[in-house]
């Protein structure tokens, strides 16, 4: 855990973590920041698949042996009980692993007795930073026996770092640089798919790439007053001019403000707007040459469908647990080779189907079977 006052510690990690959305290299160093902060033994990014049960690692903090990492992609992520917790979690709600399985059944399971404990690691949690239809792309913190379980003072830590870590992830991925070492930000800009603005606090636009001068000539959504980007919509107008305004005031002011700002549309289709600050680090130093203080990228926004099995435990109220053994009746069958391919007891098993009887008000595992494939049916959903 850091020993800095945690407002000067969350400062300083906010501003490494948009350093991070330019260049993807500083991000194992960053990790291990963010993992002090919240107070754990190891931090990572990775995306899961929780239907398919896969996923591959986009960025940790090298804490983790690489025998484990690929281990756990390999043979443990669909036993990982808190693979489902993307589900139910988001930057503003992280989740840890008693909210996701009773304790005493996440020891019974094969993931814990040969992936978790083996490294001493006693709990989880996590937050989803961005989701789609089947997949979702989660910031976790796992902590060792000898930190103890998560707090809710930890909690409130992840919830203050989360949404930055959102931020620098969804930006990242927008500008997918291999470094900030470009002679010019516009020259890298200006070859990017999605729409970019560079503006003073006050939204003049001081730079904007091709694609951000298209949505300006449609005028749809964003348009230029006297040199000033607005956004038609008055909700959205409010949000982004204090996200810009923030912006100049330092990494720190602009908070979770401007992240996915929904920029409506008349006739065409909806964006999303994201605000990176450019006032520190080395934003600062690739912007040197202009009199700006943010980057807004601006893009089409997608639309926010949610998965079958998230559909299924809204629906009837399912915990995490619950859902992973309706969808493993589906996939594998009976309770003994649920048992197996989940790493718990059979008796574990049969209290959860006990469970999901009462809440779908089934009482065979072919009406559950039938229930899911009613979900998948598009003309039902």
């Amino acid at each position: 855990m850091t020993t800095l006052p945690e407002e000067l510690a969350l400062s300083r990690l906010v501003g490494e973590l948009y350093d991070a959305a330019l260049d993807p290299s500083l991000w194992s160093v960053v990790l291990k920041g963010v993992r002090d902060f919240v107070g754990g033994a190891s931090a990572g990014i990775v995306a899961k698949d929780a239907s398919a049960n896969r996923g591959f690692l986009c960025f940790d903090d090298g804490s983790i042996a690489p025998d484990y990492t690929d281990s756990y992609f390999d043979r443990y992520v669909g036993l990982d009980p808190c693979t489902m917790g993307h589900l139910f979690s988001t930057p503003e709600n992280p989740v840890s692993t008693a909210d996701l399985i009773p304790y005493d059944d996440f020891q019974e399971t094969r993931f814990y007795r040969e992936w978790a404990r083996p490294q001493g690691f006693v709990d989880y949690m996590g937050a989803a930073i961005d989701k789609t239809a089947t997949t979702a792309v989660v910031f976790n913190v796992m902590r060792h026996e000898s930190d103890g379980m998560f707090d809710e003072a930890s909690r409130r830590r992840m919830r203050l770092v989360a949404p930055h870590v959102r931020r620098a992830v969804v930006i990242g991925n927008a500008i997918e640089l291999k470094t900030a070492e470009a002679a010019s930000l516009a020259e890298v800009f200006d070859g990017l798919s999605t729409g970019v603005f560079l503006t003073d606090a006050h939204g003049r636009i001081v730079h904007s790439n091709t694609v951000g001068r298209a949505i300006l000539a449609d005028g749809d959504g964003l348009y230029a007053s006297s040199g000033r980007l607005v956004a038609r919509h008055p909700e959205a107008r409010q949000t982004l001019g204090a996200a810009l305004a923030a912006a100049g005031k330092g990494d720190a002011a602009i908070g979770t403000g401007g992240i996915g700002v929904p920029i409506t549309a008349g006739e065409g289709e909806p964006y999303a707007a994201h605000v990176l600050p450019l006032t520190s680090g080395i934003r600062r130093e690739a912007a040197s040459s202009y009199d700006a203080v943010a980057a807004l990228f601006v893009h089409k926004a997608t639309i926010n469908l949610r998965s079958e099995p998230e559909w299924i435990a809204r629906h009837y109220g399912l915990t995490p647990t619950e859902l992973r053994v309706l969808l493993a009746i589906v996939e594998v069958g009976g309770v003994p080779e649920v048992a197996e391919t989940l790493g718990v007891a059979g008796s574990t098993v049969k209290t959860h189907l006990v469970h999901l009887y009462a809440k779908t008000g089934t009482s065979r595992q072919a009406d559950l079977v039938k229930l899911v494939a009613g979900f998948a049916n598009p003309l039902l959903n």
